[in-house]
């Protein structure tokens, strides 16, 4: 996907912006939750001309780009999507631990929030049980996402000007 553009003059649209962030691996599944996500932040009273989708091959690519774009100063919180789950060839656990350490630290560095919605399931099976689980999953996970994304904007605000 490319980035999409706000036009609103840039401090009210920098307060308001955010930059979301999906890995393509098992792109059908994780793109429910940016579907679900834009849905709900819209109810919340966000336009989808406030985000900025962003695609990255897979979720250990996911860190650096929101460290980027958290840097860049344009956004009030970062969204992570993506789906990490045991492939057989390295392990599940040492991309889940470097996805979300990845995560925390790029929240912790830059104070921009940065709002995970990367799955890391012990087991998944390309079988039809689990396909369905987690296509429902992510639209759960998206939803609570876009709701934590807001509290979490509003409220990282207002402790930054007690600070």
């Amino acid at each position: 996907m490319t980035e999409r553009q706000n036009h609103a003059p840039t401090a009210d649209r920098n307060a308001r912006r955010i930059a979301f962030v999906q890995a393509c691996w098992h792109k059908d599944i994780v793109d429910r939750c940016r579907v679900s996500f834009t849905a709900e932040i819209a109810k919340l009273g966000y336009g989808e001309g406030d985000i900025d989708f962003f695609e990255v091959p897979g979720s250990l690519e996911i860190p650096l780009h929101a460290l980027l774009l958290a840097e860049s100063g344009r956004y009030a919180a970062i969204v992570a999507a993506g789906f990490v789950v045991n492939g057989g060839i390295y392990r599940h656990e040492f991309v889940a631990d470097a996805v979300i350490q990845g995560l925390m630290r790029v929240q912790l560095d830059t104070k921009v929030p940065v709002i995970s919605a990367v799955l890391t399931p012990q087991n998944f099976h390309e079988h039809d049980e689990h396909r369905k689980f987690f296509l429902d999953h992510f639209v759960v996970k998206g939803a609570e996402a876009a709701e934590a994304c807001v509290a979490t904007i509003e409220k990282v605000r207002h402790l930054l000007l007690l600070a």
